[in-house]
Formats: structure tokens, sequence, C-alpha cells
């Protein structure tokens, strides 16, 4: 699985139409608002490293209240949330 951050800047005046848009795309996981110079943030998930220009270039930076995005792609996830659960398997708490 490959996952990215994409840091997106929008209208304003739009931002949770935006948001809603942006979350109906496949291969887009979780869109947040955010403070800062970032009005939204999308993770993507695909299989394929072919599959993020179909999914960011092709269709959400498509999307008509984007105004600017950047992408970031992840190398590795480290997760204390994840690596609680993986210990924990088999243990109730």
């Amino acid at each position: 699985m490959i996952t990215a951050f994409v840091l997106i800047k929008t209208d304003a005046s739009r931002i949770p139409e935006t948001a809603e848009e942006i979350s109906a795309i496949e291969g887009i996981s979780e869109v947040y608002s955010v403070t800062g110079e970032w009005d939204l943030i999308a993770v993507a998930r695909v299989s394929r490293h072919e599959e993020l220009a179909d999914v960011i270039a092709d269709r959400l930076s498509k999307v008509p209240a984007v105004v600017h995005t950047t992408t970031h792609i992840a190398f590795r996830a480290y997760s204390q949330h994840d690596l609680d659960a993986a210990f924990s398997l088999g243990f109730e708490q």
C-alpha cells in the first residue's frame, strides 16, 4: 500500500463542500480540515504508485474549488497505536 498526504489550498468559502467532494474520490481514505497555511489534508492510499496520478492529478486536483496542492509520499509508517495493537493480539485488557 502506498500512502500519500496531499496538502490542499481551496476557495475558503467552499472548504466543507470541497472536503466532501474529495472524500468521495476512490483512493482517498480521509480528508481533514486543518489550521495553518493549508485548508485541507487528504490521505491517499493506493496499491500501485501509478494510481497516484489518477487519484491526485487527474481527479483531486480537478475538483473546482481546489486552488493548489502539494503531495508528500510516505516511506514508512510509525504508529504507537499500530504497535500496541500488534503486541496485544490475543490478550484481553
